[in-house]
């Protein structure tokens, strides 16, 4: 039995291109030549190439099935290691198909992780609070960032805040003292209502002091410096005249 390499192509169900490639890379021997310089093809390199195809086919590159050579044993080893690969794949593909269902669902932010983003979405952020939070995923660890998806389920966006959010660059000294008094009694409601916010950083992966050092830079470049003053403002008189719950 003999064959042209577009006659093998077809019976295996490849093409021509990918009979020659497997020449190339050592996959498929050379067949003996007709008298006028025609390849002609057995049944050897037909059972060759439906291997190989058929490995290809499962998921083995052919760098593997190089390796195992010209050989027709049961190749277990490779199949074990595909399926190990294969299981973790369709493990990550499942986390990512119940991420997407939850982003789908809660209209959840994409940046952030999927242990704050929903309570993000319900808490009405602006954008620079939203942007804090993102940071705030990439340095606490888990109980941190438990911890501000705790305050932030069922919190209610103040008219407070929202005067806070607005607050001009330009605000003169009493605009601010006067909005950090009025704040004062909302900040220290929402810190004795979630006392874990005091050790969020514990648990940080690079530990506190990187991760209160990214948060300050982080709070530099998001909001004004009459915002950050007001914080300020508000946090000299909780450490100077603390009450139960600070």
């Amino acid at each position: 039995m003999a064959w042209s390499t577009r006659q093998l192509a077809e019976l295996t169900g490849t093409t021509l291109r990918t009979v020659r490639h497997y020449h190339e890379v050592g996959l498929l021997e050379e067949p003996k030549r007709r008298a006028n310089g025609y390849k002609q093809y057995g049944v050897a390199h037909l059972v060759r190439v439906l291997r190989i195809k058929r490995l290809t086919d499962l998921g083995l590159s052919l760098a593997e099935i190089a390796e195992m050579g010209d050989a027709d044993e049961h190749p277990e080893a490779a199949l074990r290691r595909l399926d190990t690969e294969l299981a973790a794949t369709i493990e990550r593909l499942q986390r990512v198909r119940a991420e997407l269902a939850l982003i789908l669902r809660e209209a959840a932010p994409t940046d952030l992780p999927p242990e704050i983003a929903p309570a993000a979405a319900r808490a009405d952020l602006s954008d620079a609070d939203r942007s804090y939070m993102v940071v705030l995923s990439r340095v606490l660890g888990p109980k941190g960032i438990q911890a501000y998806a705790n305050l932030m389920t069922n919190y209610q966006h103040e008219p407070l805040m929202t005067e806070f959010d607005e607050l001009s660059p330009e605000a003169d000294e009493q605009t601010r003292q006067d909005l950090a008094e009025r704040m004062l009694p909302h900040v220290r409601a929402l810190r004795a209502e979630h006392p874990e916010l005091r050790t969020a950083d514990e648990d940080a992966p690079q530990g506190a002091k990187f991760a209160a050092r990214t948060m300050g830079q982080a709070m530099v470049e998001l909001y004004s410096p009459a915002q950050l003053d007001v914080l300020k403002r508000v946090g000299r008189v909780i450490a100077e005249t603390p009450v139960e719950g600070d």
